[in-house]
């Protein structure tokens, strides 16, 4: 039913990906681009969509033709664009990129005189359908300015403030974290979300620690943002530097240990060539490795991890479980060029988890 709360509410950055069609060559030589949909959050939302969850973003675009071009992609992903409004101000931003695999890919933003995703208003916001969300996910660059912080953190505080009128009840799950009848890694879905990452009530809210240095005068500008909005959160996700920004520890389980003592339930911390590790606050800790492919464009990976963790969560798997899938399904993602129409669906990842190839489908096709 349309008013059944939403598997997934992401908020934050969206734009236009212009992507080199050819591979290790510099920006200034590049001759040919592809235009994909980008925005970590975007693409976290378009990754579960993919995986069968119903999804819907709150965002900000130019009143452009990009923008224009933004609601067409999110709506053929099957992401709900009600949230995604106009600013007549700004421009839509364009985000290039270089790629030289496997482990190149600098980043150009174009977000000036300032991204329009900045510009989402209090006012504005839906906060009971924010509140009632079975997983609410939120970015460090949405803290970076006003009024998106101030935002952000209003959307947090009605998760962990409010009332929820459809979240699964603390009954749901089972105490080992597994709802009953949970589901195995092949795109079913589950009864009910993972105990050990969820608040009382059965939501849970992910930061995405999301650090981009570009976006901030620097670390002690965001550090204090970030400890307000993990006051709010019930999982933690990110890399060793974003991790060293949240908690000043860049060490994997001293940072895992940092994120939980400030209030997290489970913190998921990124290690690049070293796999993932997960530490719950209940005391289970799981360290998996990566799965290897040939890596095409690393861009948009952890996109595709967010967005099956997300699903992975919401199916009770046990932590494991949940970061195995979500390492398959960005090491996909990894293997292809674009990010959003890279999102894997259930079959591709199943495939790759029962270690046959994971590209079984064109990349950019629709459900």
């Amino acid at each position: 039913m349309a008013t059944d709360p939403y598997d997934l509410i992401t908020m934050g950055r969206i734009g236009v990906d212009l992507y080199p069609l050819q591979t290790g060559v510099p920006l200034a030589r590049v001759e040919t681009f592809g235009k994909f949909l980008g925005g970590s959050p975007a693409n976290v939302a378009v990754a579960a969509a993919r995986l069968g969850r119903r999804t819907a973003l709150i965002t900000r675009t130019g009143a452009d033709p990009f923008g224009a071009y933004l609601h067409q992609e999110l709506r053929a992903f099957g992401v709900d664009d009600r949230w995604v409004t106009p600013v007549e101000a700004y421009p839509t931003p364009l985000t290039f990129c270089e790629i030289f695999p496997p482990d190149d890919f600098p980043l150009y933003f174009y977000r000036q005189p300032k991204a329009p995703d900045l510009e989402i208003h209090r006012h504005e916001l839906d906060l009971a359908a924010v509140a009632d969300a079975r997983v609410f996910w939120m970015t460090g660059t949405g803290l970076s300015a006003e009024p998106s912080r101030s935002s952000t953190l209003a959307a947090l505080a009605a998760r962990s403030g409010g009332t929820s009128r459809g979240g699964a009840s603390p009954g749901e799950v089972s105490p080992g974290g597994v709802s009953p009848g949970g589901a195995s890694p092949d795109g079913g879905r589950g009864a009910g979300p993972a105990g050990y990452a969820a608040a009382p009530d059965g939501r849970i809210t992910v930061f995405d620690l999301d650090w981009r240095p570009m976006f901030w005068s620097g670390a002690d500008e965001a550090r204090p943002h970030y400890a307000a909005a993990l006051r709010h959160a019930t999982v933690a996700v990110g890399n060793v530097d974003e991790c060293e920004i949240a908690t000043g520890e860049r060490e994997p389980y001293a940072a895992a240990r940092a994120l939980l003592d400030a209030g997290v339930r489970l913190a998921v911390v990124k290690r690049g060539p070293g796999g993932v590790l997960a530490m719950t606050a209940d005391g289970r800790t799981a360290d998996v490795p990566p799965v290897p492919v040939e890596v095409v464009n690393g861009l948009g990976a952890g996109d595709a991890f967010g967005g099956a963790l997300c699903h992975g969560l919401l199916a009770g798997w046990d932590p494991a479980t949940a970061v195995r899938y979500a390492n398959a399904a960005g090491a996909i993602v990894a293997s292809r060029l674009a990010c959003s129409s890279a999102m894997p669906f259930p079959d591709e990842v199943a495939a790759l988890l029962g270690g046959t190839p994971a590209a079984t489908r064109a990349e950019g096709g629709r459900p």
